[in-house]
């Protein structure tokens, strides 16, 4: 069984912490986040770190997860996250125009993902570029969108490679020996 909660979530200079009724208000030199606590814990607020309190073995569970999401929040709003997005294949290339990415995938059509307001994207060349944001749960699934339109493949290894993501290779299929 994991103990993760009952590590305190260290709260790095120039970031502050702050409980508003039900939320957690966390503010940092990136921006700022809004948390729903859960009613099942209790949060001990210090300036140097906050401490997650629970009562009964039901609620450790939920405890371990609110502290693994303040932390997630304590790391947005101090580093920020970030996932580097690399196409692989013939005629694969990604444009980034704003709060749009338009992708060319070997489709009829290019396809336009316009990118969520706490994203940024900023294209290292055609075939790769890197999304940031302070809120991890949102940067994983804009990830996930993306890479939906085109998933590694393991004949070729072709398709759309999210932080260096590895995909064993198989062999084609073999003609049946005639005899």
């Amino acid at each position: 069984m994991s103990r993760i909660a009952k590590d305190p979530v260290i709260i790095p200079s120039g970031v502050s912490a702050v409980q508003e009724n039900a939320d957690l208000i966390i503010k940092g030199p990136k921006g700022e986040t809004r948390l729903a606590i859960n009613p099942n814990v209790a949060l001990d607020i210090s300036s140097e770190q906050i401490q997650v309190k629970w009562e009964g073995q039901e609620n450790k569970a939920i405890a371990g997860t609110m502290r693994a999401l303040i932390s997630n929040d304590v790391t947005g709003v101090s580093e920020g996250f970030t996932k580097n997005i690399k196409l692989n294949g013939v005629g694969y290339r990604a444009n980034v125009q704003g709060k749009k990415l338009v992708l060319t995938l070997g489709f009829s059509h290019p396809v336009e993902y316009s990118l969520p307001e706490q994203v940024d994207a900023k294209s290292e060349n055609q075939t790769e570029f890197n999304l940031t944001s302070i809120n991890k749960q949102i940067l994983g699934q804009v990830c996930a969108e993306i890479r939906a339109f085109r998933p590694p493949e393991p004949y070729k290894g072709k398709g759309i490679f999210v932080d260096n993501e590895h995909v064993i290779r198989k062999e084609r299929k073999k003609a049946a020996a005639a005899g």
